[in-house]
């Protein structure tokens, strides 16, 4: 079953309160939205729920502020989730509520963007023609 959009409303908002941590964008995915701030990804909304992004150092706070964990059906029939907790309600009230949770998950998405290992760089692909000397070269 395909997830209804999320209310416009909510997206705004959600932009709103977390524009104080960065640069904030937004983007379609998985029948929601991804929210971004200076690219990095630290918030969905799913469902009309706002949802931050957690890890193992700070996990243990979402849960003992009574937020849930993101969780969806797998095409197996299992359920999956993700390391994305929503915030409490009174973190919705305000811009001043939020901040807390919102350094939470920009602490949490910088934690995962450096434990990537950096990309290699790109190299241009051998090409399947001789180089010109040796074109030279080989004729008869």
């Amino acid at each position: 079953m395909k997830t209804p959009p999320p209310s416009a409303e909510l997206l705004a908002w959600a932009l709103e309160l977390l524009s104080p941590q960065g640069r904030v964008r937004s983007r379609r995915m998985f029948g929601g939205h991804g929210i971004y701030v200076d690219d990095l990804f630290i918030a969905l909304i799913l469902n009309d729920q706002l949802y931050l992004k957690a890890d193992e150092h700070n996990q243990a706070r979402f849960e003992a502020a009574g937020c849930s964990r993101f969780e969806y059906i797998m095409a197996d029939g299992r359920m999956g989730h993700l390391r994305y907790y929503t915030v409490p309600a009174e973190a919705l009230e305000s811009v001043a509520e939020m901040q807390p949770w919102a350094r939470e998950a920009m602490a949490s998405a910088l934690r995962a963007k450096a434990s990537k290992a950096p990309a290699k760089p790109r190299t241009r692909a051998a090409s399947s023609a001789k180089p010109a000397a040796k074109r030279r070269l080989a004729k008869p």
